[in-house]
Order: structure tokens, then sequence, then C-alpha cells
């Protein structure tokens, strides 16, 4: 027997030339305990799963002690394992993975796993196990219920609700644990997520955990998409995961247990050896058997081990010697174990067992008795009858209980039964099969993968079978099984006056996946005669919604305003106009910009707020004041009335645009706190619905962007590139990567990376063409800005005056929004300076228009770049001035450092190292690298050394930060109660500002704020 590391490889029953599977999952399996308790697992969850591919344990072609160079070193623990007796055993640190076996069918994975599920509970491990069915592959979430449903069926409502937490509502029905909410589904990636959630705490909690998948080939498309999206995992936790499947039928979704990616092969098993088959053949029918007999064996079932324990039955039940005079009766008996030959062995069996058979078929895996009773048309003695003979002809497999679920021996011969059901007696069974699961209440979803397989007859009991598991579907998370549902459901066909809702539930299911084929199915669903205006409406409004997320803002636009025109209903007429300006509010080529703004302003004007619609008008009036650079508190004003009745986030009919653009009209106004909680908000919204796609990746980013623009970059950088692996798994070029590249390059740019700036714009295709839709910050103007950085002056100074092009004659002037002027007056200074000044004061004329301090101090800032030296310390002074003044720290410490650059070149280094001092700090504490070199080497150019650096402190205000908000508040003279000059009590407030993410007009507001909020520890004096 082979040895592998000094002690006997166990063989199972029935494996033979196994060793070195049973090897690999052996050394698998010693990774994953460690052959002693020590070390124990942490307890801190792993983080979410990257981008690696999975650990697959690679394939040794001999049986020699593994390459363990990439394993951690042993512990020094000399107690032996109760699995493993042998006290000299090496010990490992643990290490989960995936382990995947690839082998034509009849090879012996099943076996083969069953010896790991034996060998893995012996060790003491939790063992998780599943199985791909061929009639299975159209339940969604098959394989992850039998994976994972024993583990939590058992538990009450209750407990499930404490177990699953915040994912009870997402995960639960997608496990078959409860009933599916109302509401907005989950969308995919989401409901991943929660899987993983679920899968990582069970593998915490119950380690070590394996998780065994045989048939892979053959599991649902959302089960194996999940499996091999979490894969990677697997090396993280205490856990492993096993697959074994068909190389040629493993689809497209499994292609990561292939090892392509990740550079590690899976496992084959080859056939068997002569020698291999001999041993099993004289293990079943005798050790007389003689080595003719055991060569003819050999020769017709090629090695295949199924084939070959089949033929050895077969010999056993006929009663054939196993010798030389035997073998040629071999021949014969193979073939009637598959193909025709099996066909024809159970025809032998009487025509009630054959039809019980063609049930059991039909019906897949986990067939009860009475269901295949009843579609075969058979009473209770009859299956039982039947099923004996089955049994006996090794076509079903053995059961303790007559009772027990029928199974298949192997499924080579599930798949021959079904392929030898004549078409018409197969689709019949199948319609058969659909009434028998509704009338078992197995719900309509069990019934709909038969309906798949039925032809169309205008049914309308079909069409409310397929619809309704169809909802089902979509509301668990599946909506590729419920578009399958659907779409058959099309085809049956559905009585006139139901085709357009078919239609609109049709487009709906594929608006996550495939958003042309949804315009389709709307445009369609239109052009029925729709008798419910409710339904009409519902199909324009989903309609306009996936057309501007395509980019086609003028074809979303034009529909809304031909609807508006057409419906007599004023409240659905009021609600596609306000969807109407919030897409002309999108579009960079919106011919009357301005006209829009007139009535979006008479309009709003008038509205109260009394409903959703209203306030999103209200809403929207609030962004395109901002856009115009109106005065801030004007906008100010709009969106604090949109808020007032509530603005949700996660309503799937409504879309999340217009609450975004009201959190951003605050972040713009020097709100940035008010912005962040209302962003936060609406992000636990978009997680608790299970929305973990494209709505969480624009949410981390602008998160990441508010950060961004409070000077927090290095906490920007995490918020951005966790919005940038969102929209990544979203799909390339995607709005939602448009963003999160846009705010990555901006982040990275204030950070002093300019080249890893440029590769991830490289890596991600940003430029040109732009989206048609305006984005936050425009991405024209940031790739732009990268290509200044970059010192390539001339394009950047060509794509800019484009923005100009384009923004200006629609009267987006706000600074403070797109600060297109102000990166071009940089651009011309070198060949243009009167040009590049002229651009620059106006930018700083829109900014006092507008009134955001941040935007008045960076707009003098880079005036007084482009402005003639003598000019320049007073800009700068005044910029400072005003940057205290807001919460924009990154700005302020720009204009600080650029401030005491200027006065050390007049040689008024006192003044100079003052605010070279502060801008380096200021920097450092924004993680700033670039400008805190920059600072450095301006305070060496005056013979400074830079002071230590204070660290960087909490939002807690300190007892003097606090006392100069109060009394500033209330209109008192801080400096004099405190005892300060007005220059420190300036410094205490732009400390305020920073901290509480605010301007001077909101800090009442701010500090009421802060007053709910707990102060940490220590943070007083």
């Amino acid at each position: 027997m082979a040895r592998q590391g000094g002690r006997p490889a166990r063989q199972g029953f029935g494996l033979f030339e196994r060793e070195t599977a049973l090897a690999a999952a052996e050394d698998a399996l010693d990774l994953l305990t460690g052959l002693a308790d020590d070390p124990p697992w942490p307890d801190p969850i792993p983080a979410p799963r990257g981008a690696r591919g999975p650990h697959l344990v690679a394939v040794r072609d001999t049986l020699d002690t593994p390459d363990t160079s990439d394993i951690p070193a042993a512990h020094d623990d000399t107690t032996p394992h109760p699995a493993d007796p042998a006290p000299d055993r090496p010990r490992t640190a643990r290490r989960g993975g995936t382990l995947a076996y690839a082998a034509p069918a009849g090879l012996g994975k099943t076996t083969l796993l069953a010896e790991i599920r034996r060998r893995a509970a012996a060790r003491g491990c939790t063992v998780l196990s599943a199985r791909g069915g061929d009639q299975e592959q159209g339940i969604a979430f098959h394989v992850a219920r039998q994976l994972l449903q024993p583990q939590l069926a058992h538990a009450t409502d209750t407990e499930l609700r404490e177990r699953l937490g915040s994912w009870y509502d997402i995960v639960g029905p997608a496990l078959g644990l409860r009933a599916a909410a109302e509401g907005s589904p989950p969308d995919p990636q989401g409901l991943r997520d929660g899987l993983d959630w679920v899968l990582t705490h069970l593998a915490v909690r119950r380690a070590p955990l394996v998780v065994v998948v045989d048939d892979a080939h053959w599991a649902d498309p959302e089960s194996l998409g999940w499996l091999a999206a979490f894969a990677p995992r697997a090396e993280e936790l205490p856990m492993l995961l096993v697959v074994a499947y068909r190389p040629d039928e493993l689809p497209d979704e499994g292609s990561e247990f292939t090892g392509h990616r990740s550079g590690r092969r899976p496992l084959g098993l080859a056939p068997l050896t002569f020698d291999a088959i001999a041993s099993l053949v004289r293990d079943r029918v005798g050790a007389h058997a003689d080595d003719a007999f055991c060569r003819e064996c050999w020769t017709v079932t090629s090695g295949n081990p199924f084939e070959a324990v089949e033929l050895a039955a077969k010999v056993r039940d006929h009663g054939l010697e196993p010798t030389a005079g035997g073998a040629h009766e071999l021949r014969d008996l193979a073939a009637a174990l598959k193909g025709s030959g099996l066909v024809t062995r159970l025809e032998r069996l009487g025509p009630a067992t054959v039809r019980l058979a063609w049930a059991c078929a039909v019906l897949g895996t986990e067939i009860s008795p009475q269901l295949a009773g009843a579609v075969a048309g058979l009473g209770g003695e009859a299956v039982a009858d039947c099923a004996v003979r089955l049994r006996e002809a090794r076509v079903l497999a053995e059961a303790d209980d007559p009772d027990d679920p029928l199974e298949f021996v192997h499924p080579l011969i599930a798949t021959t039964v079904y392929r030898s059901i004549p078409a018409a007696t197969r689709v019949a069974l199948h319609g058969q099969a659909a009434w028998c699961v509704v009338d078992a209440g197995l719900g309509p979803t069990a019934a709909a993968r038969h309906l798949l397989e039925t032809h169309p007859e205008g049914d309308p009991w079909v069409v409310g079978r397929l619809r309704a598991a169809a909802g089902e579907n979509l509301r668990a998370g599946a909506p590729d099984a419920a578009r399958r549902f659907l779409a058959r459901a099309l085809r049956e066909p559905p009585a006139a006056e139901e085709r357009a809702a078919v239609l609109f539930e049709l487009g709906c299911s594929s608006l996550l996946t495939e958003p042309a084929t949804t315009v389709n199915h709307l445009r369609a669903a239109l052009e029925e005669p729709v008798a419910d205006p409710a339904l009409r409406h519902g199909i324009v409004y989903r309609l306009s919604q996936v057309l501007a997320h395509s980019d086609r803002l003028v074809e979303a636009s034009e529909l809304l305003g031909r609807e508006a025109r057409q419906t007599t209903d004023a409240r659905s007429r009021l609600r596609m106009q306000a969807e109407k300006f919030m897409w002309d509010a999108f579009r960079a080529d919106e011919p009357e910009s301005p006209a829009r703004s007139r009535r979006l302003t008479a309009l709003a004007d008038r509205l109260t707020g009394r409903d959703l619609t209203e306030r999103y008008i209200i809403g929207l009036r609030a962004w395109d004041a901002t856009l115009r650079a109106e005065p801030s508190a004007v906008a100010l004003g709009h969106a604090e009335r949109a808020l007032e009745g509530g603005l949700s986030w996660a309503d799937e009919s409504r879309g999340f645009e217009v609450p975004v653009l009201t959190a951003l009209t605050f972040l713009y106004a020097d709100r940035p706190g008010r912005a962040e909680e209302l962003f936060a908000a609406g992000t636990a919204e978009f997680e608790s619905q299970g929305w973990r796609g494209a709505h969480l990746s624009f949410a981390y980013t602008l998160l990441g962007y508010i950060r961004y623009r409070r000077g927090r970059l290095v906490e920007a950088e995490d918020f951005v590139r966790a919005g940038l692996r969102l929209s990544e798994r979203v799909g390339p070029r995607t709005p939602a990567q448009w963003y999160a590249v846009g705010v990555m390059i901006e982040v990275l740019l204030a950070r002093g990376r300019v080249d890893e700036a440029a590769r991830i714009a490289d890596a991600h295709d940003f430029g040109e063409p732009f989206p048609a839709a305006v984005t936050f910050p425009d991405s024209q103007t940031v790739h732009a800005e990268l290509l200044l950085a970059r010192g390539r002056t001339e394009e950047a100074a060509a794509e800019l005056a484009a923005v100009g092009r384009r923004l200006d004659p629609r009267g987006m002037r706000n600074p403070a929004w797109c600060p297109w002027q102000l990166h071009l007056a940089v651009a011309e200074a070198a060949t243009t300076p009167v040009t590049a000044r002229r651009t620059a004061e106006d930018a700083v004329a829109r900014a006092r228009q507008y009134g955001a301090p941040s935007a008045i101090g960076s707009a003098l800032r880079v005036t007084a770049e482009v402005s003639e030296p003598a000019a320049r310390v007073k800009l700068l002074e005044e910029s400072v001035d005003w940057l205290d003044q807001s919460p924009a720290a990154y700005e302020l410490a720009r204009s600080l450092v650029a401030l005491g650059a200027a006065l050390r070149r007049t040689e008024r280094a006192r003044e100079a190292a003052e605010h070279l001092y502060r801008g380096l700090e200021a920097a450092q504490d924004c993680g700033a690298d670039g400008l805190v070199e920059e600072a450095r080497a301006e305070l060496a150019e005056a013979g400074l050394r830079p002071r230590p650096l204070h660290p960087a402190g909490t939002d807690t205000l300190t007892a003097r930060e606090r006392a100069a908000a109060e009394l500033t508040v209330r209109d008192r003279d801080a400096a004099a109660v405190l005892g300060v000059d007005a220059a420190a009590v300036g410094r205490l407030l732009s400390a305020v500002y920073r901290k509480l993410g605010t301007d001077r007009t909101g800090l009442t507001q701010a500090l009421r704020k802060a007053d709910r909020e707990p102060r940490e520890p220590g943070r007083e004096g």
C-alpha cells in the first residue's frame, strides 16, 4: 500500500489506484486541521474576498512528500492528533483551500468524495455536502440550499433572525428558509455577499469546515457562480472546498475551478489499470477469477470503475463462472449496462416499472415515492413493488426504509433513462409533474422547471404558475431564473390583456444584467394595449430609468415628455415631469437648459412637499441652484425643504438620483458633515435591501468624494477603492466605474501619486469618449487635471476649453462643483498669462456669487498662482482667510503652503515659516504626501527645519474649540472672552469647521448634532 508522509494511505471501499487523489485530500485536510489543536483559527472574520484565484491543491505526479515551501513554519507541538496516531508526523500551520477533481463520467468521483467526507468527519470536521442534478440545474440556489439549509432549517424564526442578522430578509428567501418579502429585491451581488457571510460564519463558528460539491457541472448557475467567486476566500478560512465535475460539461460560471486563472490545475482521475480492475472484480466475484476473465473485464469497460463494478454485479447475478471460458459473455453483459442495453433491460421489468423509472428520471433527485407514484399514475403498493424491482436491477439505489427518497444508482443511469423516454411522453410527464408538485404543496417554482419542458398551449394556468415562480425567484435574488420562466410564459402565450404585464415583468427581471434586452421588452410592452394606467406608468418609469442608466438620456427625456402629454392623471403627469427634469439635469447636451431651469423654479416654488414626487422636484430645484451658482443659501433652503418629508434612497421605482443630488447640495455648499450623514443613511438602506452592486459602489465612491472634499485623503482612498472594487464586479465602462475611477484619480492626485493615477486611468480606459451624462466630478475635467499633472498642458487646455463650451451655455457655472476654469487658468498661464488671469478672475466672481468659502478660497489661490508676483501674497492671504472659514482642510493646506512660499520669495521669512509650518501640519493630517514634500522643500529653502508634527486629532472638539464655537453662534466676542487675539480665534474656529464638516452658516446645527453624539474620553482639554 502506498505511503504518504511515513504513514499508510487509507484506502476506502471501492477506491482503486486513487492514492494520488486521496493523498491530495489528506494533505489538504492536514493543512486544514493542522494535526493539532494549536494554533487555533483566529476569531476575527477575514476581510471580503479579494481578486486572487482560489488555492487549488496542486496535483502531484508521485507519492513523495509534498513541497511545503509555501506553508508557514510548523508549531513545536509533539502531541499527536487523535486522527493521526503517528507521533513523528510533522505539524503544519492551518490553512484552508480548494480541492478540485475533474474527470469524465463513471471514473469514481462520487465514491472518492464520499471517502473524503468520511475522512473529514473522522478528523472532527463539520461536513457540508451537495450534489448538482441534471434535472435541477434550472432551480436557483438548489446546491446552496443543500449546503446551508440543514445548518439553519431547525432554527425558529426568532433564532434565524438572530443568526442571520441584517441578512435575514436577503438570504432567507434564497435558501428557502422564509418567504420573500414584498418590495425591492436584492441584486445578485448583494445576495452573493449574504451567502458569503453565512458560509464564512459557519466556517469560523464550526471550524474546521469541509464543503463538498459533487457533479458541480450540473449545479444551478446561481450556486455555481457564488461558490466559484467564494473559492478564493477558502484559503483564508478554516475551510476546505472540494468540488468534482466533468471537465467537458462545466459551465462558464465554474471556470474558477479549472485553475486557468489561479494557475493551480485540478486533479484528474485516470481510467483504472488492468491490475486495479482485476482487484475490483476479484473483490466482488471471488478471488478465483482468472487473469483472462479479468483482462476481458478491463477491455470491455475501458478501465471505467463504475462500469466495472456494475459488470461484476451482473456476473455475480447471472452466476457466470469468472474464467476464460466465460469471458466471451462479458461483452453482452457490458452492453446491457448502458444505452440501449440498459433500456432493453428496463423494459423487461414491465410497463409499470418503466413508468416509475421514467417518473423518477423526470423528477430528478430527492424523489419522494408518493410524488413519483403520482407522476407515474401508480398507487402506493405498485410504487413499492416497482421500486423493489428497480433496486434488484441496480437502477435505483438500495434504501433502508421503503419510504426513503428514491435515488438512481448513478447519474449515468438517470441520464440514460431520461433520454430513453419518447419525446412526446417526456413532455407529458413534465406537465403531469408540474400539476403534481403544485398539488403536493411544493410551490410554483418547483412546478415551473417542469413547465419549461412542456409545449406552449395557451394555458392560463401555466402562465400563472410561471409568473408566480418568476416573482419568487426575482424577490429571492435570482433574476436570470425569473427571466427564463417569464420568457417561457410569453411563448405560451398569455392572454392579450396580460401580455403587457408579462413583458413588463420580463423587462424588470433583466434590468440588472441585460439593460439592452430590458429596453426591448419594455418598448414592446408599451406597444401593447394597456388598460391599467398604473401599469403603463410603471412601464414608462422603468423604461426611462434603464435608458438613462444606459447613457441614452435623450431617449429617456423624450419618452417622459411624450407620455406626460398623453396622461390624464395630474399626479402621474407631475411625476413624469419630475423624472424628465431629473434626466435633463444630467444631460450634457440639453438644448434648452436655462428654460428648463425657469420652469423648474416656477414649479418648485409653488409645491409644498406633500408627497415624494413634490419633494423630488424640490430636491432637483436645490441641485439646479447649485449648478447655476445661485447663492448657496438658496440651494440649501430647497434641500432642507426636500428632506422634511423624507427621501428614500432604496425606492426601486424612483431611483436614488434625487437623494444623492440633494446630499451633494450640502457638500458643495460647505456642509460635508450633513452630506456624509445623508450618505451614511442611504448606504445603510442599500445594504439592508441587499443592493451591493452599482448602488453600493456609487455610495462608497461618493462617500470617498466627501472625505476628499473635507481633506481626509487616506479615508477617501479607502472608500473609493471599495467603490471601485464593487464597480469592477458590475462591469467595465459602466457609470459606477466612471464615478469610481474619476474620484480615485482626484484622490491620488491630491496625495501626490500622479503615476498611480495615470495607471488606474489607463487600466480602466478612462478617456474619450466621455459619458453623455453629467458626472460628479465631471469626468472630462478630471481627465484634463490628470493631463495637467503629467505635464501635458496643451492637451489639458483643449479638453478644459471643451468642458467650458459644454457647460457654460447650459448655465452650469459653479466652480465649487466643476472647477474647470481653475485648471484651465493654470494650463493657460505659461502661454497666455493675461487670458489665464481673466479666466481665474471669472471663476472667483462665480465663486463669490455662490458664496461657499471653500470655492472662493480655492479660486483665489489659483488666481494668485497665475498673477504677477507682486499681487500673489495679498490674494493668498485672502484665500487662507476664506478657507479658514470652511471645512476644506486640503484646500486650506494648499493655500497655506502657497502663501508661505510666496512670503519666502519676498524675503519675509518669519511670516513664511508660520504659514509653512501650519501648512505642513495640515498636509500631514490630510495625507497629502506630495504637498508635505513641497512644504518641506520650501522650509529647507528658507533655511528652516520642520519642527515635530502634532498627531492628527479626532473629530471631538477641545474645550477651547467648543467655547469659541458656542461664543460665535451667540454672536459674542470670542477673543475677548477667551483672552486671545483674533488670529487665535480664527484658528480655533477653522479647526471647528473642519472637524464638524460645516461652515459658519451651519455651525449651530452641527453643534446640536455633536451634542447628541457620545464624546471621546481625553479630548476635553
